[in-house]
């Protein structure tokens, strides 16, 4: 086989699987490492792929690298749906509670299922905080729902409000509980996302909130973006789609952390 022939194949594996191994690829090809190790370079001079240690991800897995809010409104629907149910289902259910929405498409899927919300019992108030246009857009219409939104400066690509004001105004609140979203749930990492203005805001969530629950569907899970704003042991429960993998599922555990599979 050709080089350039098996390059084309490796390309076509890491966007198949997302990552792969220098090892795995030696195997697959019966060549060396150093082999492998060469198409590697060549692919991500090409901008095929990302080198990473002991072999290669895909570019859209780049610690910086992050989707607009459109582009994840159409992503992974029926999975951030199920998620959505299982955290409405830990909406308080008292005479007044409180919580907040953080920025996202998975959190969003939770503002479709609020606006549809009314009281369980006659006279019972929510209070729904959110740094998020389209979630407070959307809430707006529910007269059954107080709705409370974050001042500060409106990021384009997640249309999410960030900035010290509205870190501000977060170390004044104590909400019951946080749905918190993330671009990478990490064993050793934590929950991270690529922008460091709007991870801030998200530890401000996060720090506020009596109970943090993170929504992630699974394609989130072991992965790392730039900024760690969490760790594990931070937050109380994770919600996604699928099992962990075992190196997640122990840390997890470590941290006490419990998980709901939607």
């Amino acid at each position: 086989m050709f080089a350039e022939e098996r390059q084309l194949l490796i390309a076509d594996l890491v966007n198949e699987r997302g990552r792969v191994t220098v090892n795995d690829l030696a195997s697959r090809f019966n060549i060396t490492s150093e082999t492998v190790r060469r198409d590697l370079d060549v692919l991500e001079k090409a901008r095929q792929l990302r080198r990473v240690h002991g072999g290669a991800v895909a570019i859209e897995r780049m610690s910086l690298s992050e989707p607009s809010i459109q582009e994840r409104q159409t992503q992974r629907l029926d999975e951030k749906s199920r998620i959505a149910q299982a955290a409405l289902a830990m909406i308080p259910t008292s005479r007044t509670g409180s919580i907040i929405l953080d920025a996202g498409s998975t959190t969003e899927h939770l503002g479709d299922l609020l606006a549809e919300w009314s009281p369980p019992a006659p006279g019972d108030q929510l209070l729904v905080i959110t740094n998020a246009l389209p979630i407070a857009w959307k809430l707006s219409n529910n007269l059954a729902i107080h709705l409370h939104v974050l001042g500060g400066r409106v990021r384009g690509l997640t249309s999410a409000i960030v900035g010290s004001d509205t870190i501000e105004q977060l170390s004044a609140l104590r909400p019951d509980i946080a749905f918190i979203g993330a671009n990478g749930v990490s064993a050793n990492f934590g929950l991270s996302t690529p922008d460091s203005v709007e991870a801030a805001v998200k530890s401000a969530i996060v720090r506020s909130a009596r109970r943090v629950v993170a929504l992630a569907d699974s394609s989130k899970l072991d992965e790392e973006t730039l900024v760690c704003f969490a760790e594990l042991t931070e937050i109380d429960t994770l919600i996604t789609d699928a099992p962990p993998s075992a190196e997640l599922a122990a840390a997890l555990v470590a941290a006490d952390v419990e998980v709901v599979i939607a």
